[in-house]
């Protein structure tokens, strides 16, 4: 089965629920409405449809290998990437001023999905060369930005993130790798980095790691830690790549899925020398402008669920409409007919595509809400888009991952057995899904961050407007009189209502009894992603039902589906409101010992 993007709906969500022509009134986006989204999208589909997709089934079987320190990626994926840096795709968000095409996020977050969907081990590489672009965007000297940003923006270079250690996974404050000063300025640098995606390949002239050391004589912890560039290979006085800098890739991982993506161990000092890097920024705040890349990567994180989520459907609905197996228990085929007349398959492949859609549309409004922020000249509306995108960024990387392990599943077992062998390409999805809640941030770290610092730090100011903002569309559901907004709206109501009780336990019982909210933070995140995603879905009904003409297949597909949502969804969360809030003390019941 080929991947097709699914055009109309991300075209729907933003001119619908992102309001691209709204975007496009903000000052520098002017030429970036909905005809320039249309035909952006439409090419990236072609690209990623035509050129990377039949790359992805290649990589899992024959994925990166690595040989005495130089890593050889796919057959075909060194060409499909000098293509898509031809194609301007890695500069699709980024500035005009260094070569990019400073499209909305809005656009480039479709784009983005395309791209994974099409090949989750071969996205990998541009997501982290987002995130370098981003820290040196904000936090890189004049000099930095000049050698590295226009070569990266432009895919002629890529980007890494070099962050853990062996003894250092989440806990940054064990960080290790030191930074030698020079007289010149510049520092060496000695240490292992591990788990670094495509920190070696062949597909680009020059790699530019984005390294986390402390230099000597830092105070402890992550108050300590700075963020050098050390490239491959140093940069020439004429912009050229030069002498090999002493950075090593002395093995990659072996790997449940993502194959074709190296995940690289990194000896940087390994001659003995020391990697020459450049500090960006100010010494010992490392940790802040990492952050800058993880909150890119986080989002991109995703962007990266829904993407693998939308193949598993895809595969998954094609092989329902073939596979032919038993009678319809209606009757309605007198023999065996194929297995998407059952009932249960039909619930399954609703529930893909409903979680699938609704985590897309939260998505898309997370990414208008980070183009307000960052492009409207009002402050305030800057400032409260810019806390709305904060709430949503663990949700979107949270949510959709744990989404997408559900979703892809769901894609093995419409399958049946036929799912479990390797040929049908069921089970890569799968396996490649299941890194997703893990890296850039655990979702208990995302969720971590949603209790403490975006609902708790405010006694849940945040999360109640939010849920404001929910019962307004509630209201809407109301004023419309369909019975599929009714039936919406009565299973949106309750979902706030429950996510409005968790607020209040957390912002109550976080200083007080901080066990009990935390051991519920995931559970919180879940809930709450789920009640966003069933909200923008709801949002999306309620356009389906203005604009039912324009296209009324697909229209009345996205109203049956917000309507599954609903029905099938939102009401697990006041099952999960009833095991946060009552649920938390059985948690930490029984004694460490008994484990």
């Amino acid at each position: 089965m080929a991947y097709t993007a699914p055009l109309k709906d991300m075209l729907f969500n933003i001119r619908h629920l992102a309001r691209i022509d709204e975007i496009a009134q903000l000052p520098g986006f002017e030429d970036a409405g909905l005809e320039t989204a249309q035909a952006v999208l439409e090419e990236s589909a072609r690209f990623n449809q035509d050129v990377v997709a039949p790359l992805n089934e290649a990589g899992d079987r024959n994925p990166s290998a690595w040989s005495d320190g130089v890593v050889t990626t796919t057959p075909g994926f060194k060409d499909a990437f000098k293509q898509f840096a031809a194609g301007g795709w890695q500069g699709l968000q980024h500035p005009a001023d260094f070569g990019g095409q400073g499209l909305p996020k809005t656009i480039g977050a479709a784009c983005g999905e395309m791209l994974n969907s099409a090949n989750l081990s071969f996205a990998l590489c541009p997501l982290l060369t987002d995130g370098a672009i981003e820290a040196l965007l904000t936090a890189g000297s004049e000099q930095l930005q000049a050698t590295y940003l226009e070569r990266l923006v432009s895919g002629e270079w890529t980007g890494t993130m070099n962050l853990t250690e062996p003894q250092a996974g989440s806990d940054l404050a064990l960080v290790r790798t030191r930074a030698e000063p020079l007289p010149d300025g510049r520092y060496k640098l000695f240490g292992t980095k591990i788990f670094i995606t495509y920190g070696e390949h062949d597909m680009a002239d020059n790699i530019v790691h984005l390294v986390l050391a402390r230099v000597q004589g830092a105070p402890e912890g992550v108050k300590g830690i700075s963020l050098f560039v050390a490239p491959k290979f140093l940069v020439n006085a004429d912009g050229s790549p030069g002498q090999r800098n002493d950075v090593r890739c002395v093995s990659i991982e072996h790997k449940l899925g993502i194959k074709a993506s190296p995940t690289a161990v990194l000896q940087f000092g390994d001659a003995g020398e020391g990697a020459i890097g450049e500090l960006v920024g100010e010494e010992n705040r490392g940790l802040e402008y990492m952050f800058i890349m993880m909150n890119a990567a986080r989002y991109a994180v995703g962007v990266q669920g829904i993407a693998v989520a939308e193949s598993a459907y895809q595969k998954a609905a094609a092989f329902a409409k073939d596979r032919v197996q038993s009678r319809p228990v209606d009757g309605s085929v007198a023999g065996s007919a194929s297995i998407v007349h059952h009932p249960d398959v039909r619930r399954m492949l609703m529930t893909m595509r409903a979680l699938t859609e609704g985590c897309r549309a939260m998505a898309s409004v997370a990414a208008a809400a980070y183009d307000a922020a960052h492009h409207h000249p009002d402050a305030q509306v800057r400032k409260d888009n810019q806390a709305f995108y904060e709430f949503m960024v663990p949700l979107v990387k949270g949510y959709s991952t744990e989404m997408s392990l559900e979703v892809t599943s769901l894609g093995v077992q419409v399958h049946g057995g036929m799912g479990f062998i390797e040929e049908t390409g069921a089970a890569q999805f799968y396996r490649d899904a299941r890194i997703l809640p893990i890296y850039e941030g655990t979702t208990a770290i995302q969720a971590n961050d949603l209790v403490g610092r975006k609902t708790a730090r405010d006694g849940g100011k945040g999360a109640k407007a939010i849920a404001a903002q929910v019962e307004a569309t509630e209201a809407e559901l109301a004023a419309s009189g369909s019975a599929d907004a009714q039936a919406v709206a009565r299973r949106l109501a309750a979902a706030r209502q429950a996510f409005a009780e968790v607020v209040d336990f957390i912002a109550g019982a976080s200083r007080s009894d901080p066990n009990a909210v935390y051991a519920g933070s995931v559970p919180y995140l879940l809930l709450a992603g789920n009640l966003v995603a069933g909200w923008q879905l709801a949002r999306g009904l309620l356009a389906a039902e203005q604009h039912r003409g324009e296209d009324p297949a697909f229209m009345q597909a996205k109203i049956a589906t917000a309507r599954f949502y609903a029905e099938h969804i939102l009401t697990r969360v006041p099952g999960q409101r009833d095991a946060i809030v009552d649920g938390a003390a059985s948690v930490t019941a029984l004694p460490l010992e008994a484990f």
